[in-house]
């Protein structure tokens, strides 16, 4: 069959014909799909992907999460467990309601030992990558903080929505598994989100208003709300300027257990800022040469850099001590100069803030007053204090200040940013103090559990790093680990105790408490706490706090320290040195050092307790010992075990008791 062409008259074979048309109808095709654009509204080129069906759904906050790939890393094992991967992934959340959203925060539940290394469109604000998101992880906006609504943007997607690009690596999930998270969910305050659906790859989540929850009607704010931790720090821009700006550091410990010794602040500058001048603090390195061949150095031709602060990318800063406090130059600025020193508000208000002024210099493209990014990445450590993560800089509303002439009036910072810093629990033999149990009912110290403190610095091939300590006599916790030797292997051969081959490992910390059960009545009941300096310099207003659980309320004095009860529950105490008794000093040698092992610094007092009005109080079972003790805010290590009056063993019976036990003994070979 052939088909005839009108102009022609040219008969067409069949096959020529049908191979135009389906030409013809393909090229209509690819036609019309490049003239639908299903790229998300707002997306240079509308590349991105069609919005999902279920979000037109939704009438509130849509968020979804998608597996990307995997791919397997090295090393490779057999162990499934054990093999590791390296995973992308995409998060999104859009505001689908009616209410605009600031602040957002979405939790993604990992649950396969996830590691991320980086994420794009949104910082976590658990800490710094490569991030530890084994027990899930919560993602806030960077840089679009706020998810305003449709109706007030006319549906443009960059201003109601944020797409999170997440690459990590996870561990222990076969091929045949897609590694999905346990949930996603909003977790702004006045939230609900039902739980996740989940299909193949993919899960979303619509999260609404929960309209029991009022909202505050306290003032609103053009940014986020402030939130509080327990550290705050608050990046207040003072001055603007084309190429630099005054900025103001304020450090607010807000724990009434938390603090920080000799503290040391670390951040990252993202656009190549550099610290011209300080006051209030310092940076451990001035190196010009750092300025000279970088970027500034080419920007910044005429500047001498020999007197620029610091040129790192990533700046180590401290307090200045208390004899620059009066300096023209770098000090006179309140609450500067304390030698980084932040006790908690219940001890001292006035010592529970630190605050530094620096001059930033800026980089092009941002030779503008407006443009201003604060430094990311912040962390913060002292010498024996708690561990502190830091979520990311978020924008606040601008923090206001008591007009400098004296009059009513206020003046406001041109922008601010809040970093609020949490308190993490020690890991398993990360701690930097310990304590040992005793008690007025058994002749042997419960000590320090091995390798408390860590025992990355010593001989492991020499120690056993896994064993339980041995037990000790009390006169022996005064003396140096390396003198406990003798001492421990002479007490286990008295009591008939085991003693290993390979002796388990010192605690390795360089303080160490000692809490001992005095004395048990029936009505009340006592215990001796003493402190003890290993390391060689003295800790000034040092304090030690305990949870005594179910016997804390029956906390009554305290002989030789202040004692002070921590509100609400008041099952914790929190002791400090009298007036003049506020140093513990550092460890010296003995009288003959050739001969006498060194001498700790120590501090002690009684403490007096009553059973009045709790019931089934068992001091001997447990209840006598803290569930939790700290030292200047870190919280130590407390032993596996604590002493009974009979645990099976005739290493815990008592001096007493085995003096009753000979009587009765001696009186029946009498009596035959």
């Amino acid at each position: 069959m052939r088909a005839i062409d009108v102009k022609t008259g040219m008969k067409i074979p069949w096959d020529v014909r049908y191979s135009l048309s389906l030409f013809i109808f393909l090229s209509s095709i690819i036609f019309l799909s490049n003239g639908q654009d299903y790229g998300m509204p707002g997306e240079d080129g509308g590349g991105g992907a069609e919005p999902p069906p279920e979000m037109a759904q939704c009438n509130g906050i849509f968020m979804s999460y998608n597996f990307g790939s995997r791919e397997r890393e090295y090393p490779h094992v057999k162990n499934v467990t054990a093999q590791s991967w390296a995973f992308k992934s995409t998060a999104m959340i859009v505001n689908a309601g009616r209410e605009e959203l600031k602040g957002w925060q979405m939790f993604i539940g990992f649950r396969h030992k996830e590691l991320i290394v980086s994420a794009t469109g949104a910082t976590p604000m658990d800490g710094d990558y490569p991030l530890d998101a084994s027990n899930g992880t919560t993602f806030v906006g960077s840089p679009n903080m706020d998810l305003k609504t449709s109706i007030e943007t006319a549906g443009d997607f960059t201003q109601i929505s944020a797409n999170i690009e997440i690459t990590g690596t996870l561990f222990g999930v076969s091929k045949a598994v897609t590694p999905m998270p346990r949930t996603i969910k909003l977790t702004n305050d006045g939230w609900e989100c039902p739980a996740a659906k989940r299909k193949g790859g993919s899960m979303h989540v619509c999260c609404k208003r929960n309209p029991k929850i009022k909202n505050k009607t306290g003032l609103k704010t053009k940014f986020a709300p402030r939130r509080y931790g327990d550290l705050n720090i608050v990046y207040d821009v003072l001055q603007s300027f084309d190429s630099n700006y005054l900025a103001q550091v304020t450090i607010d410990n807000d724990n009434p257990l938390g603090r920080l010794d000799r503290w040391n602040l670390t951040f990252e500058w993202m656009r190549g800022e550099f610290i011209n001048t300080m006051r209030g603090a310092y940076t451990h390195k001035k190196d010009p040469s750092e300025c000279l061949y970088s970027k500034a150095g080419q920007y910044y031709k005429d500047l001498d850099f020999s007197q620029v602060m610091n040129c790192q990318r990533k700046p180590a800063i401290s307090d200045l001590p208390p004899e620059k406090k009066e300096d023209n130059v770098t000090g006179k600025l309140p609450f500067c100069c304390k030698n980084g020193t932040l006790l908690p508000p219940i001890m001292d208000p006035s010592k529970s803030r630190s605050m530094f002024q620096l001059q930033v210099f800026k980089l092009p493209p941002d030779l503008n007053r407006t443009a201003l990014y604060p430094p990311q990445h912040w962390k913060i450590d002292g010498v024996l204090n708690p561990q502190y993560k830091c979520g990311p800089p978020v924008r606040v509303d601008p923090s206001q200040f008591p007009d400098p002439s004296g009059l009513l009036a206020v003046t406001y910072a041109i922008s601010s940013w809040q970093v609020v810093c949490n308190i993490t629990k020690p890991k398993a033999q990360a701690s930097r103090c310990c304590v040992s149990f005793s008690a007025f009912y058994n002749n042997s110290a419960v000590p320090c559990n091995t390798c408390a403190c860590g025992c990355n610095d010593i001989d492991t091939d020499t120690c056993n790093a896994n064993s339980n300590p041995l037990l000790l006599p009390p006169d022996a916790l005064l003396v140096p680990f390396d003198n406990r030797t003798l001492k421990a292997k002479s007490w286990a051969k008295q009591n008939h105790m085991p003693v290993p081959k390979k002796l388990p490992c010192p605690d390795n910390c360089g303080v160490s408490i000692n809490w001992h059960v005095s004395t048990d009545y029936k009505n009340g009941w006592t215990a001796r706490l003493t402190v003890f300096n290993w390391r060689d310099f003295a800790f000034e207003d040092w304090f030690v706090a305990i949870d005594m659980g179910k016997a804390g309320p029956g906390y009554e004095n305290v002989y030789s320290f202040n004692g002070t009860r921590v509100p609400p529950s008041n099952r914790t105490v929190i002791f400090q040195g009298l007036p003049g008794m506020n140093y513990l000093v550092g460890q010296v040698n003995g009288t003959n050092p050739l001969r006498d092992p060194p001498v700790p610094g120590k501090q002690q007092s009684v403490i007096s307790f009553t059973k009045k009005n709790i019931k089934g109080l068992n001091i001997p079972e447990g209840d006598g010992f803290p569930t939790k003790l700290f030292f200047n805010g870190e919280e130590c290590a407390l032993p596996k075990h604590f002493p009974k009056k009979s645990s099976g063993h005739r290493r815990g019976i008592s001096v007493s008791m085995s003096f009753v036990f000979a009587t009765i003994a001696a009186f029946a070979l009498m009596m035959d």
